[in-house]
């Protein structure tokens, strides 16, 4: 898997297995263990993760409502390594003000999420990379409101 444009079916293949192997007490990586702390954030992801089968090929359409589970745990999953990290510098103190702000990690983390893909929306709608300032103002400024 390509570690920076993993293909549709290989960011699906990964929650799928990671959850597999966490049903089964396999030993986990430590990516896939942060992911399964997302996955358990979101029960009502695990009928989808419990049938890959079935869901390996669904399509979603936000335009009618639907949020496509795997889109959404991946948003979470970079947002939580991207605070491991620090990078971009200053994201690991805007999250610690967003947990103050709303007193638990989740919302602190959709607050992050929106940022994030309002900045990947932008740059695939202008077809320019992601605006890492832009990125950090928005954190920044989701922190302050």
């Amino acid at each position: 898997m390509s570690l920076f444009n993993p293909s549709r079916d290989q960011v699906r293949q990964f929650f799928f297995e990671a959850w597999r192997k966490y049903r089964a007490l396999e030993p986990l990586t430590p990516l896939e263990g942060m992911a399964l702390q997302v996955m358990q954030a979101h029960p009502e992801y695990h009928a989808v993760l419990d049938a890959p089968e079935r869901y390996m090929e669904q399509e979603y359409f936000p335009e009618m409502g639907e949020t496509n589970p795997f889109l959404h745990m991946s948003l979470h999953l970079s947002v939580l390594e991207q605070i491991s990290i620090d990078q971009p510098p200053g994201i690991a103190a805007a999250y610690r003000a967003l947990l103050k702000k709303h007193g638990a990690e989740h919302p602190a983390q959709h607050a992050l999420m929106d940022c994030l893909a309002e900045t990947v929306w932008r740059a695939q709608r202008e077809r320019t990379a992601p605006d890492g300032a832009a990125y950090l103002m928005c954190i920044q400024n989701a922190a302050q409101r």
